[in-house]
């Protein structure tokens, strides 16, 4: 097997053992909302993204459905990002808020500049490692807004 598709594989397992270590279950629900939000973004970000030619995904899944990343863009990021928000400190200051997202983007950015250099699951063509972190800054910052009116809404109605 391809050591690219390995890759692939470790990086799903990581992640379920990651969302059934990290999810508990009395924020099941919770952490649906932010996947699937999240989800949406990379969905529409990520289709944007490689039909403009700044990345490419030599090496994914479904290669004859779709250009993007199914693994990256419609599992891991949406995965991490609904550990993220259920375990998002709510109520520290926002220095330490925006520290835990420097440490969440800076992670995942860090592991796709090494997919990026050492496998072809990733190539950026007119990318930089710069733009992946303000992306996913944006995308979780907007994911968290979403989560909090959502469940601020529902908290209102009871």
């Amino acid at each position: 097997m391809d050591k690219n598709y390995i890759f692939i594989i470790i990086g799903w397992v990581v992640t379920i053992g990651l969302l059934f270590k990290f999810v508990p279950r009395d924020k099941i629900r919770e952490a649906h909302v932010a996947f699937f939000f999240k989800q949406l973004l990379t969905w529409l970000l990520g289709l944007l993204v490689v039909q403009l030619g700044l990345i490419e995904y030599p090496v994914r899944l479904f290669p004859y459905a779709n250009k993007t990343s199914f693994s990256f863009e419609y599992f891991i990021y949406p995965s991490i990002c609904a550990i993220f928000n259920v375990h998002y400190p709510e109520k520290e200051s926002i220095f330490k808020q925006f520290l835990y997202y420097f440490y969440y983007c800076t992670t995942i950015t860090v592991v796709e500049i090494y997919v990026e250099k050492f496998t072809n699951i990733i190539k950026y063509v007119h990318w930089n490692w710069y733009v992946t972190w303000i992306t996913l800054f944006l995308t979780f910052y907007l994911t968290r807004k979403y989560y909090t009116w959502f469940f601020k809404l529902k908290h209102e109605d009871k």
